[in-house]
């Protein structure tokens, strides 16, 4: 599969590493599990002299043989025998001080499973070579609560050590009409929209249907829900070790968010859990749950709901770990057919996702959500506000336009259009055919 996107982040990374032969430069690069960092940096730096260095969990002294031995493969540098990572770091800094290269640690949270004291170590170590050094250090890491903690915490040694930081994210819409252009030029806005489905722009899960050449609505969902599929056991293998052994709360937790329960009173009904203090730390430890309110809801309102972030963790818990029984005695068609049951008022709530991302990606507001009165009444799917201009867009989203009532938005929208006299409020129907091409 072809490079796609990341313009700007590898203009970036080159620009970092154009710096770094003069001053040492230490980025962090996050980003959740198969978003694409080590193919963005391996990219950026095709044909730089680059250790590229995956920090696994064995013992130390493996991992020091590995390095030394790619350091001596690479760069032509015998450094010697190592058993503690800590001196050989100390010594990758004074060789930078002779020579320039790009470093990148992979997974550097993994340090903490290997020897929890190289943080500190490598601290010291940076702070008292750095100066002399010239070396483009990039650390990168998929456990958020742990690189976060690592880089963001103050009372941790690499604590404000960072020269650059570079979140990564999806890829955006045009991006994946791109790549549904590049392989099937005929695709109708329901390909699209399950390739948005599962995939939500992650670069892994997009390469995985490339690879299966799947990309129509049924060839899409047959991969996912196939024997064998890299998709059945994604969601436990992406999540479990950053929920350790309460995963299981926690996956309840989600689980209800997947199936429509959103808010904390449901989510409680619905598994039996107090989800207070697991919904605060998916939303603020792990970024994994974003909270939402209605449309001019004061920040002190309890009219509060919660949703997924990812897409293809809605679907995963949604269908794949709610059928998991299933799953595991090898009845996929079951599982099919529940998502085919479904798939009508699951992908139109996806769609009303797609165009919220779709007004975000404009550039043109800086608000954009939806609305809801007390008890659910006068729902509204999008709501795009550009406050400088004093302009609102107010949008209903169906899989079918013909079942879009324009008079009945207009209704429903009155308590907003009251509070913004004098604004320029627009009213949009948007439905499969508004996907674009």
């Amino acid at each position: 599969m072809k490079f796609y996107d990341r313009e700007i982040e590898t203009e970036t990374l080159r620009r970092i590493e154009a710096t770094s032969r003069e001053y040492a430069q230490l980025t962090v690069i996050t980003g959740r599990r198969r978003i694409g960092k080590t193919t963005l940096i391996k990219h950026s730096y095709k044909g730089y002299d680059m250790i590229y260095f995956f920090v696994a969990r064995k013992s130390e002294t493996l991992l020091c043989k590995e390095l030394a031995d790619t350091i001596r493969d690479i760069l032509g540098e015998d450094l010697g025998d190592f058993t503690n990572m800590s001196r050989l770091f100390a010594a990758i800094m004074q060789l930078a001080k002779r020579r320039h290269f790009t470093f990148v640690f992979d997974e550097f949270q993994n340090f903490k499973y290997v020897n929890e004291s190289f943080f500190s170590d490598m601290q010291n170590i940076w702070d008292s070579n750095k100066d002399e050094s010239h070396i483009n250090l990039i650390v990168c890491g998929s456990l958020y609560s742990m690189m976060t903690k690592i880089f963001d915490d103050k009372k941790e040694p690499l604590y404000g050590r960072a020269t650059s930081r570079i979140r990564l994210r999806a890829f955006p819409l045009a991006t994946l009409r791109e790549i549904m252009r590049d392989n099937n030029p005929d695709f109708t806005p329901d390909d699209l929209l399950a390739m948005y489905m599962i995939t939500g722009g992650v670069a892994k899960y997009v390469e995985q249907l490339y690879m299966l050449r799947a990309f129509t609505k049924e060839k899409i969902i047959d991969a996912v829900l196939s024997y064998g599929s890299y998709f059945i056991e994604e969601g436990k293998d992406l999540l479990s070790d950053e929920f350790g052994k309460d995963y299981g709360n926690y996956f309840s937790v989600l689980s209800a968010i997947a199936a429509g329960f959103n808010e904390r009173g449901e989510i409680k009904s619905y598994t039996g859990i107090e989800a207070g203090g697991f919904l605060d730390r998916l939303e603020n430890t792990y970024d994994l749950v974003y909270r939402y309110r209605p449309y001019l809801a004061s920040e002190n309102s309890r009219n509060v709901k919660y949703g997924i972030k990812d897409n293809f963790l809605n679907f995963w818990f949604r269908f794949i770990y709610k059928y998991r029984s299933a799953i595991e005695i090898g009845n996929l068609e079951y599982v099919k057919e529940k998502v085919q049951a479904d798939y009508s008022t699951f992908s139109g709530w996806i769609l009303e996702r797609y165009f919220r991302q779709y007004y975000r990606e404009t550039g043109l507001y800086n608000i954009v959500t939806n609305y809801w009165e007390k008890d659910g009444r006068n729902e509204i799917d999008l709501v795009a506000v550009n406050e400088a201009d004093r302009e609102i867009v107010i949008g209903e989203v169906k899989r079918n336009s013909r079942r879009i009532d324009l008079h009945g938005l207009e209704e429903k929208s009155a308590a907003i259009v009251s509070k913004r006299k004098g604004w320029h409020i627009e009213y949009v129907a948007l439905s499969l055919d508004d996907m674009g091409r």
